[in-house]
């Protein structure tokens, strides 16, 4: 059996575009009549007849989480006042980006075959992650489609969100030192040299911060390259030993136990967690399988490991709470939340609220952070280029001093 890419007409005369297994072209033809569409093409999918190296890129291609979150909430829109097939065709008609128009279709395609929408997604499985796929699914089966989709949109945008003000609270201060380093440097490679030119035929000994400045000059403008070969080999080293497991595990447990930032670290992974689980919960996705699809969403792997351990937990016969304190590394009011949810049978409520309180927190913590990290950044630049200037005028103020004695 093969896959064929057909080109037809449905009774209606629109087009239809998909997909469609057979012995030959003869067989596929046979059964799109048998769907009642009219094939106008009919040919080998391109992907069987591409090159390997082709095809591995072609792989490659997915929607970006801005894309995905997009479709997510104009399907659910669209899923509440349209057929599922003609929402997916409307958006994949308006959507610009030609590899996000591809994969839609290829959805789209497959829902048009008889597949359930679950499934055409895991076709694409590099753009539909397993936690969205078995949203979806859990949707499909429980008659709540719509809903779901929204609580999904739900659940992106707030990531989005969350991902956004990280970006933010990093952004502004790594500009900053970028900007502070580049100022140095350039006044140590450029001017200092021109600068103390004028001090070669004074023959007097000259400050000792100028000739610590004026040292460090030299090493830089003779030694630079190798200082950045150093560091970018020292960044190289680090990037390939964090790919190892057990050295990356070993890593994020340090940067858990790091003061004020090892505690953001954690609530904002601990409220990336609950927000996800308390989404598949309202759901109605067993809590095993929900925490399981949920762990994968856990980006420190020390608590990637503690969430593991959850499930085993849980599988044991504990509860939620139960488990979550004797991890000892979530937050508490995440333990207390998720005990008073099981108590009162709204655990996704609990958890949700959590997520809030944690993701509040976050903001407080930043908008303090920026406050004073941004003056002090701003004063560590004061003092390096107060430094260098100084070295400049005190030789200048010493052949005054000379000069009028």
């Amino acid at each position: 059996m093969a896959d064929y890419d057909y080109l037809a007409l449905d009774v209606a005369g629109r087009e239809r575009r998909g997909q469609v297994r057979g012995e030959s072209v003869e067989e596929a033809r046979t059964a799109l009549a048998r769907r009642k569409l009219y094939p106008v093409r009919v040919e080998p999918a391109r992907s069987a007849g591409e090159p390997l190296v082709a095809r591995g890129l072609h792989w490659r291609r997915t929607l970006s989480a801005k894309q995905l979150t997009l479709f997510t909430r104009q399907l659910a829109t669209l899923g509440q006042v349209t057929p599922l097939e003609e929402a997916l065709r409307t958006i994949a008609r308006q959507t610009e980006n030609a590899t996000a128009r591809a994969i839609l279709n290829r959805v789209h395609a497959g829902v048009v075959e008889g597949r359930r929408l679950s499934d055409a997604m895991a076709r694409e499985e590099a753009s539909f992650p397993p936690l969205y796929r078995a949203m979806v699914s859990a949707g499909e089966a429980s008659g709540t489609l719509p809903a779901i989709l929204e609580r999904l949109a739900n659940l992106l945008e707030r990531q989005a969100q969350v991902r956004s003000k990280v970006f933010t609270a990093l952004a502004y201060p790594a500009v900053l030192s970028v900007v502070a380093i580049a100022v140095v440097i350039a006044l140590m490679l450029f001017v200092v040299p021109k600068v103390v030119e004028q001090f070669d035929d004074v023959g007097q000994t000259l400050p000792l911060i100028t000739r610590i400045v004026i040292g460090l000059s030299a090493f830089l403008r003779d030694w630079g390259w190798a200082l950045a070969l150093v560091v970018a080999g020292a960044l190289f080293a680090g990037w390939r030993m964090l790919k190892d497991e057990r050295l990356r595990l070993r890593f994020d447990r340090r940067l858990l136990r790091l003061p004020l930032f090892g505690r953001l670290i954690r609530d904002l992974n601990a409220a990336r967690l609950a927000r996800t689980l308390a989404t598949m919960v309202a759901s109605r996705l067993p809590l095993m399988e929900g925490l399981s699809l949920t762990t994968a969403t856990v980006r420190n792997r020390a608590l990637r490991q503690a969430s593991l351990d959850l499930v085993e937990s849980i599988r044991g016969g504990g509860s939620l709470s139960a488990a979550l304190r004797r991890t000892a590394l979530f937050p508490p009011l995440l333990v207390t939340m998720a005990a008073s949810g099981e108590a009162s049978g709204r655990l996704d409520t609990m958890l949700e609220r959590a997520a809030d309180y944690m993701d509040r927190e976050f903001d407080a913590f930043t908008a303090t952070a920026l406050s004073l990290l941004e003056p002090a950044i701003i004063v560590i630049m004061g003092v390096a280029v107060a430094f260098i200037v100084l070295s400049i005028l005190l030789p200048i103020l010493q052949l005054d001093t000379l000069a009028g004695a």
